[in-house]
Formats: structure tokens, sequence, C-alpha cells
């Protein structure tokens, strides 16, 4: 399309703007009638407010419709006390939200029939083909462990009912660890270093399954997962800021972490060394910014496929976003660590479930998403929701610890009530 002097004077002024530290927030390119505009605007005011007061250091959002982008916003900086501005391209640390990457990898190998999602899991490692489950502590403090009554499956490991959890969500799997180390070493290499909590498909709780499947989709790939990433979805949608490791200049982007002091006030921490590497985590660890992540978001919200490029059927999109798990309860975690982690229960009173790499919300939000919407987080406070009765993706970035900050929740919280509220305007 050709573009007018008018039209380049204003994307030159955006950008001047942006790069000089002003709050920066683009309307979306969809045609929009007044009363979006202004719901648009109550959320620029609203992030805006949120930096400036440094309830976030700061922070970009977006969202989607199915056909164009619908909002986006970039405020505050990315390190408080005069750290450059933030970007629409900021690199952020999204720990767990390359799960539902890791899950549509391997479900394009459930696709090809190269894995079976009920069948039991590969023979990749003991622990996973030979599990034993956690009974309890003798007097002693020594664990005492039994064969796990049935084999672990990808079913399990996608929903996180395998009976692998993470310490830092699971007192008995952290008293695990800690009893490990009192052990002399002989003793210690004869038990598994993660066991499980309880039999597979008998409860739901957070943990490692989704690491256990990145080994899996790689032996089962003959691939890397970061090279099974970058060619099979990565690359195909344009996600270039999206890796393990990143390069110089996207380091130079990042944004650094913070956390809050005595009075409140957030702190930034010094940036995390990058080690050289070869293995990677199916479950954390991976890098993004808020438009790569917006765009895998929207490639799930228009049945696997965006821009002409198709990841993944429309029917495995729909199995995925589907409640896996039955009556149990999922999503509600309880810490170990509050220095890493609040206690989690983002929707209260609301019926909480898993599929194949999201949480489910069994009944609508009020004033927010649709019952059945999908989403999941990282562990620095960045989130995602897809609404597919709505038609609408979105992603919030920021950089903090705990994971569930209280201010980062209530700031993402008005960001999607001021989204619907657009959505409703028309």
């Amino acid at each position: 399309m050709r573009r007018n002097r008018r039209d380049i004077l204003k994307t030159t002024a955006k950008l001047a703007l942006a790069s000089a530290g002003a709050p920066f927030a683009a309307r979306g390119r969809a045609a929009q009638s007044a009363g979006r505009g202004a719901a648009l605007k109550q959320i620029d005011a609203l992030l805006h407010t949120a930096s400036k007061e440094q309830q976030l250091p700061g922070v970009v959002a977006m969202a989607a419709t199915e056909s164009d982008i619908l909002y986006e916003g970039v405020f505050g900086s990315r390190r408080v006390g005069g750290g450059p501005a933030m970007t629409r391209d900021t690199v952020f640390r999204i720990a767990s939200m390359v799960k539902p990457i890791t899950s549509v990898a391997a479900m394009q190998l459930v696709e090809q029939g190269r894995l079976s999602l009920d069948a039991p899991a590969p023979a990749i490692d003991p622990e996973l083909s030979e599990p034993q489950v956690l009974e309890g502590f003798d007097a002693a403090g020594a664990p005492q462990l039994r064969p796990a009554k049935r084999p672990i499956t990808l079913h399990h490991l996608l929903t996180h009912t395998s009976g692998f959890a993470y310490r830092l969500w699971d007192a008995k799997a952290l008293q695990y660890v800690n009893a490990l180390q009192r052990l002399a070493p002989a003793q210690r290499s004869k038990l598994p270093r993660v066991p499980l909590m309880f039999d597979p498909g008998e409860r739901w709780q957070y943990g490692p399954g989704i690491d256990w499947v990145g080994r899996i989709v790689e032996t089962v790939s003959g691939e890397p997962l970061d090279g099974y990433f970058r060619r099979h979805i990565l690359d195909p949608l344009g996600m270039r800021d999206t890796a393990f490791l990143i390069s110089p200049q996207q380091r130079a982007r990042e944004a650094t972490m913070h956390r809050h002091g005595a009075d409140g006030g957030l702190i930034p921490q010094p940036i995390e060394k990058q080690v050289p590497r070869k293995t990677f985590s199916g479950g954390g660890g991976i890098y993004s910014t808020a438009s790569d992540y917006l765009t895998f978001i929207r490639m799930l919200l228009n049945g696997g496929a965006l821009d002409g490029v198709r990841i993944l059927k429309p029917d495995t999109v729909a199995l995925m976003g589907r409640n896996e798990i039955g009556d149990t309860e999922a999503g509600i975690l309880k810490t170990t660590t509050p220095a890493l982690s609040n206690d989690v229960d983002f929707f209260p009173g609301i019926g909480l479930r898993w599929g194949f790499g999201h949480m489910i919300n069994m009944q609508p939000v009020p004033g927010g998403r649709s019952a059945g919407s999908l989403t999941w987080a990282g562990l620095f406070n960045t989130y995602y929701w897809i609404d597919p009765q709505r038609r609408v993706a979105a992603v919030f970035m920021t950089q903090v610890l705990p994971f569930a900050d209280a201010a980062t929740l209530r700031v993402y919280r008005a960001f999607e009530h001021g989204i619907y509220a657009a959505v409703k305007s028309g």
C-alpha cells in the first residue's frame, strides 16, 4: 500500500517519541469506532500510570483478533532508575511460556503418527519408564518409595497429571530434595532424582512433565529441541526473537528483572549470565518478545495457521484447548519459596482445568475472558490468554519477582477488562 507523506511523518513521530523514553501506544490496525478508541485510550492511561508509579518497571501489552492487531502498548523502562525505555522489541525471559511451544511440537509428532497420547511414554530414562512414587518418609527422614501403579503417558505429561511436581509449589517434593542431601552418596545414587508425588492420572499438580516432553520431542524427531523449534515452529512463523540463547544484539534489548524492596519499590537485579549450552528444557528457560509471542498465540487462535503458514491441523488445535482432566481441579498452587512465587489462584471461585498446553477457565471471568479460554504464564510475570469464543488473544509482559505479583496482576486484570471493553465497543 502506498503511504503518503503525512502517514510517514506520523510514524516517524511515534518512533521518536518511543525512543525518547515517553510512553508509546499503537491503536492497532483495525478500523475503530469512537467507543473502541476511548476504551483503548483508557488502557493507555492504565499502563502509563502503572509504569510511572512503579507498580511495574515497564510493560509491553498486545492484543489481537483473528484478523488484525487490536492493541499495542509500550510503557515505562526496561530498568527502573534511568534504564532505556521499553520498546516493542524488548526481549523478556518468559520461562514457562515455552510450555505451549513444546506442547505444539509434541502435537506435531502426534499428527505424524510418531507419538501417541495414550501409550506409555518412550523409555528414554528410567525415571520416566520405571517411575517411583514417594509414599512418605521413615522415622529417620529417609524417603519411602514404591513403583507407580500405571505407566506415564504423553497425555499425563502434557496435562500435569503425571505425578511429577515442581518443589517450588509442592512441599513434599521439596522435602524429598532436602532428604536426598542428607544421605550418603552411595544411598543417594540408588534413588530417583525426581520421583512422582502421586500415581499418574490420579490428580493435578504443576510440574516438570513438559520438561520430559521436550526430551521426548528430541528423541523422536532426532533433532535438538532448539533446532526443532526453529525449523518447525519459530522460523515458519517469523518468530526471530524467540530463543533459548540470544545474540548480543538481542541481549542489548533485554529487560531487567526487578524485585520489590521493603518499601514496596522496585529494585533492579543483575542481568543473568548466559552460559553456552547444548541442552534445553521444554518447560522453561526461553526468551521472547511480546510481538513474537502474540504471533504464536494468534496461530493457535486461527486454528493452527497464520499468514499462510500452517503449524498444526485445526482439529489438533481444538483438541489442545479441550479439558483433558475431567473433574480434577487444577491451577491453584501453594508456594514453598515466597521469594520466587506467591500462592497462585488467578480466578478465585472459578473452576479451572487443563488441556494439552494450557489452563482453562470453565466459567466466564466477569468483565473479561469467556468460559473455555486458554492461558498460562511465566515465572517472571509474563502472561497470555486465548479466547476462542470471542476470538481474542493477548500477551502482557513485564519482569518482576515473585511470580503472581499482586501489583502486576491488578494491572493485568485491568488490561484484560479494557481489551474486552474495546471489543464490546466494536
